[in-house]
């Protein structure tokens, strides 16, 4: 299945989904003009995933910052992987946020609390 490399802009975050590496992310800011439009292909690449996973999914979110609309969506990806969990595949979500960014760490918190998925809280310090 091909990946899907998106660069990101201001709007729009980067996204990797590459299963022939192994690399799942999404990365950068998420305030999209139209949300579904930016996300419809990703959740269909899950679905795709979904048939032939690898052993182990490792999805590493990154964001700085996303807004309402994405929030949603972003929970869309994390039931998409909670679903692949529950098909007793393995799976790990790597929720990364700077460590003076206590909203962003709130957030991860909040969809570890909503998702059935093993969440690891990644903090980093920016320079």
């Amino acid at each position: 299945m091909d990946p899907i490399r998106i660069k990101g802009t201001d709007d729009t975050p980067t996204v990797i989904l590459d299963k022939e590496n192994g690399i799942f992310e999404i990365s950068g800011r998420s305030l999209p003009e139209d949300v579904a439009a930016f996300f419809d292909p990703i959740l269909e690449w899950l679905d795709e995933y979904s048939k032939s996973p690898l052993s182990k999914t490792i999805f590493n979110f990154k964001l700085e910052y996303f807004n309402t609309a994405s929030s949603k969506l972003l929970l869309d990806v994390l039931l998409k992987l909670e679903d692949l969990h529950d098909d007793g595949h393995d799976v790990l979500v790597r929720w990364h946020f700077p460590d003076d960014d206590e909203d962003m760490e709130e957030a991860g918190e909040e969809y570890a609390d909503i998702v059935e998925v093993p969440f690891e809280q990644v903090s980093y310090s920016v320079d």
